[in-house]
């Protein structure tokens, strides 16, 4: 079985048959308007970011099979909030508040990418990141709300 792997960066739900895609995939001779499909769909929550997709065909049957990456975690915090950048300062200067309700839909995103193995870690993971981003979250130092997390405050939040 020969097949070749395409990885490249696509904007989030609007993959096209055009550059960069259409080049990278054209010669393999799998169905173009296929590939696009599916990676519109599985990126749709990304709109607006770049998200890595990596393309496997098989040169001799031309199924593929499309997987995407997600965005870095920072860079999803940032989407959340609207903003640019985070805090020059981290510990002095306070670029922004996320919500828990906010890092607990980053760390839905970024699951499969993260070291935790249950939604209240992967929510506390995303909230570390915020502290290093000089991000509050509930009003408050990220640490603080990790705290409250592990004292149970958010644990409604948790339940699937």
């Amino acid at each position: 079985m020969a097949s070749q792997t395409i990885e490249i960066l696509v904007e989030g739900g609007k993959a096209t048959p055009g550059p960069p895609l259409g080049p990278a995939i054209g010669p393999l001779g799998i169905n173009m308007m296929q590939v696009v499909e599916e990676i519109n769909k599985k990126t749709a929550d990304f709109v607006g970011m770049k998200v890595p997709a990596k393309i496997t065909a098989d040169l001799d049957t031309k199924e593929f099979e499309v997987s995407i990456g997600t965005p870095p975690t920072t860079a999803l915090i940032l989407d959340e909030l609207g903003i640019e950048s985070g805090s020059h300062e981290p510990g002095t200067e306070v670029a922004a508040d996320f919500s828990v309700e906010q890092a607990f839909k980053v760390a839905r995103m970024k699951f499969d990418d993260l070291l935790a193995n249950d939604y209240k870690h992967a929510t506390k993971e995303v909230i570390g990141t915020c502290v290093s981003m000089g991000i509050n979250v509930a009003g408050q130092d990220g640490r603080d709300t990790q705290k409250d997390i592990d004292n149970g405050d958010y644990d409604e939040l948790f339940q699937e």
